[in-house]
């Protein structure tokens, strides 16, 4: 559980499930070496992966390089099956920052194996959201900036205009897969520039209306010294 700030009080993120869109940026899915999908591509990644804003990323001695992908997030207010997409405003609660961590290295291995990527995105520390929910009232998610800086060096810059599949259109096709329920989260991809993390890195994330998200980066092993 991660409690961030909104409206005038607090809100207990409690997500049953975190659905991440892959490749939902044109540009991204070329730097991935990927055609760009005909539908929406989504995978999970677990709740324990949650931390809040001002927290610190886990580096994992099972990986040897860990990516940074910056996204907006969708936070589900009321339970959502078979939803079309002329009411998928009507299930969401608000908005806020999510880093959907990638250990990259475990994840091109995957790919060449056909395996799942449950591995390289669902590491403790791998899913930070932050700083605030915004209320769906008071945002219109269509084009707004979105970008990532590393140790203050720009590293991801793009607009959530960008996206292939728009927000209500993810909404009702992941709802004609599964129910969605009050505080699950969709993570709706990333836009060009992800890149690689190091021991001691500072992220700055940020969406044009919600605020920026800071997050230190440690590698595993300093931990167990």
């Amino acid at each position: 559980m991660v409690k961030l700030p909104f409206r005038d009080g607090y809100y207990e993120v409690r997500p049953t499930k975190i659905i991440a869109l892959a490749k939902n940026y044109t540009e991204h899915a070329k730097e991935m070496n990927d055609e760009p999908p005909e539908r929406p591509i989504f995978f999970l990644k677990p709740p324990s992966a949650l931390i809040g804003p001002d927290s610190t990323i886990v580096l994992p001695r099972m990986s040897e390089r860990v990516d940074h992908e910056v996204e907006l997030a969708v936070i589900i207010g009321k339970r959502a099956r078979k939803v079309p997409a002329e009411r998928a405003f009507d299930y969401i609660l608000g908005y806020t920052i999510l880093l959907d961590i990638t250990a990259r290295d475990l994840q091109d291995e995957a790919r060449k194996l056909g395996h799942p990527w449950t591995l390289c995105k669902g590491f403790d520390t791998f899913a930070p959201i932050g700083p605030r929910i915004v209320d769906k009232k008071e945002l219109d998610p269509s084009d707004l900036e979105i970008g990532l800086k590393v140790n203050g060096k720009i590293r991801q810059l793009g607009r959530t205009s960008q996206m292939i599949f728009k927000i209500p259109e993810l909404i009702e096709y992941i709802s004609s897969v599964m129910t969605l329920e009050p505080g699950d989260i969709i993570a709706t991809g990333t836009p060009p520039g992800v890149g690689p993390l190091r021991h001691g890195d500072k992220i700055e994330a940020w969406i044009e209306g919600i605020g920026v998200l800071r997050e230190d980066v440690i590698a595993e092993d300093s931990i167990l010294c």
